[in-house]
């Protein structure tokens, strides 16, 4: 029979309790508690993140625009642009 093959979901009743819903107050407490948690960066740190943050996006745009340059210069020659 079909009823025999099932997993172990088919005998449990399909009324069974939800959570319940974390209201607003409990939900700000909680974020406001893990936020203390995290180790924040000095701002030493913070300022060395950024420049190498920034160094990195400025090197792939370099290679993205000379990418686009010699990809663009070969369609036209190729294709033959005006």
């Amino acid at each position: 029979m079909a009823i025999d093959t099932r997993g172990e979901t088919a005998g449990k009743p399909s009324g069974e309790k939800k959570a319940k819903r974390t209201s607003p107050a409990l939900f700000y407490r909680q974020v406001i508690a893990e936020l203390r948690k995290v180790i924040w960066p000095t701002r030493k740190e913070l300022i060395s993140y950024t420049v190498i943050v920034l160094g990195f996006v400025l090197i792939m745009v370099a290679i993205v625009a000379g990418l686009d340059a010699i990809l663009t210069e070969g369609v036209l020659r190729i294709f033959g642009g005006a």
